[in-house]
């Protein structure tokens, strides 16, 4: 467990890289509301756009996601409660006036980017 990185896995570089390279600037690792216990991987603060990149073991990938051939019913409940706490983040802070961008690590971060790129871009329009 402790390999594990908190941040700047292979795919959050990579997506990290493919938005930086569309010209936009933002903050890494940082709560979007402070007053709300979660940090996402990528945020546009200004126009109120928080990104996360989400693992298929670690948050239940419908396409991806593996079931544990070992302690499975604690890996089982581990991915339901992170799932949980998604839809909750996802709902406090849409609350707050955020946009909340969720991308799977296997999504070609190209793709991801210029989405995120498209979002950022249509709020700062506003």
């Amino acid at each position: 467990m402790q390999s594990n990185k908190g941040r700047d896995t292979k795919p959050e570089l990579a997506l990290r890289r493919a938005v930086h390279a569309l010209g936009l600037r933002y903050r890494v690792s940082i709560r979007p509301e402070p007053a709300i216990r979660r940090t996402a991987d990528m945020v546009f603060t200004r126009v109120k756009v928080a990104v996360f990149l989400d693992g298929c073991f670690w948050h239940g990938c419908p396409e991806h996601h593996t079931k544990s051939a070992t302690n499975a019913g604690y890996w089982a409940e581990k991915v339901r409660r992170n799932r949980e706490r998604d839809e909750e983040t996802n709902r406090l802070l849409t609350e707050q006036g955020w946009q909340v961008v969720r991308v799977w690590e296997h999504e070609d971060p190209t793709i991801a980017a210029e989405h995120v790129a498209d979002l950022v871009r249509s709020r700062r329009n506003r």
